[in-house]
């Protein structure tokens, strides 16, 4: 019998947190593997567990259908590696973030993976031959340890520039406590990582410098070096929502020690609502989320195309179904714009 694995997990206990979900479900690979009919994807952390929750919706809405029938499933970016993403199709090593996704979307067919999920939009080096559908709006600042931490509260977009090109290289120089400053990034392929360096660069992407150090997990605290009073850390702000006040943490899938912090003296978390605050969205460091799909599979008319645009076009049933995107700490896009390309 076909299933997706879902869990129970504990809400996390913060002062005043608001819970959004009692009981998510937790974020799992496909059990078992998908069949040759499925809609599977890969990619993104980012949003790797809200589109854990679609799956296990979208699959539940077909419940009793034939097994001809396809349901939706989402691979997690980390595990064991290689994997076979759907029966049939070839194994491949387990993409980890955006960039990895869509790598593995450009290099095969349909029988083996048919999205990717992207934190970051297109970029010029993206061929024609993918299509990025936006589905929501995040926004991505930087974070650093909480209790006995040098960082200050506020970094300027000027500064997170130098201290990524290894320019500023203490904290006392920032408006913190004397410490040198520990830069890291996520691992290369990164969607919020490239969103980062694009976003503190403005019209040119920093190139990160010698001091910096990339591989930690992202928007994970609970790696062991980031537990680090120097450490400084970019982090999707969505993410680190439904992590904190959504109840959708786990024990190696939380901030650890680390909280958000402005830049350019804005707040990126509405205290009150506990949302993404609306003129951090606004600014440089908001974001527009996307799955990825082949430009041909979209625009050739066919069961194959509706099935796609039933899940992820304008009337498809992530744009439909609001309130999952808010859930996980996201916005959903204004008027129409879900469900469009680029």
């Amino acid at each position: 019998m076909r299933h997706t694995a879902a869990k129970l997990v504990a809400a996390v206990a913060v002062t005043a947190a608001t819970v959004l979900a009692a009981v998510p479900a937790q974020a799992a690979d496909p059990s078992p593997i998908p069949n040759a009919v499925d809609i599977v994807g890969t990619g993104s952390d980012t949003t790797s567990t809200y589109l854990s929750q679609v799956s296990a919706d979208y699959n539940a809405s077909i419940a009793g259908a034939p097994a001809s029938t396809p349901r939706l499933y989402s691979w997690e970016p980390l595990g064991t590696s290689p994997i076979t993403p759907k029966t049939g199709g070839a194994s491949i090593a387990r993409p980890n973030g955006s960039g990895a996704g869509i790598t593995a979307l450009i290099n095969n067919t349909s029988a083996t993976v048919d999205f990717a999920r992207s934190s970051r939009g297109r970029q010029a080096s993206d061929p024609a031959s993918i299509l990025f559908v936006a589905f929501a709006k995040d926004a991505v600042t930087w974070s650093a340890k909480a209790t006995g931490g040098h960082a200050p509260a506020n970094l300027t977009t000027a500064q997170l520039k130098g201290i990524y090109e290894c320019t500023i290289t203490n904290w006392s120089a920032v408006g913190g406590t004397a410490g040198t400053i520990k830069p890291f990034l996520p691992q290369n392929g990164s969607g919020t990582r490239t969103f980062f360096l694009q976003a503190i660069g403005g019209a040119t992407p920093v190139v990160p410098g010698a001091c910096v150090t990339s591989g930690p997990q992202e928007n994970t605290g609970t790696t062991a070096v980031l537990d680090d009073v120097d450490a400084i850390f970019p982090y999707s702000v969505a993410h680190y929502i439904s992590q904190v006040f959504g109840g959708h943490s786990t024990a190696t899938d939380a901030p650890g020690p680390l909280t958000l912090r402005n830049v350019n003296g804005v707040v990126p978390v509405n205290a009150t609502t506990h949302v993404i605050n609306a003129p951090f969205a606004a600014s440089a460091y908001g974001r527009v989320i996307n799955n990825v799909v082949r430009t041909n599979d979209w625009n050739t008319a066919g069961a194959y195309q509706t099935t796609l645009k039933g899940i992820f076009g304008p009337a498809g049933w992530i744009c439909t179904h609001p309130a999952t995107i808010t859930n996980y700490g996201f916005l959903t896009l204004p008027g129409t714009a879900c469900g469009t390309t680029s």
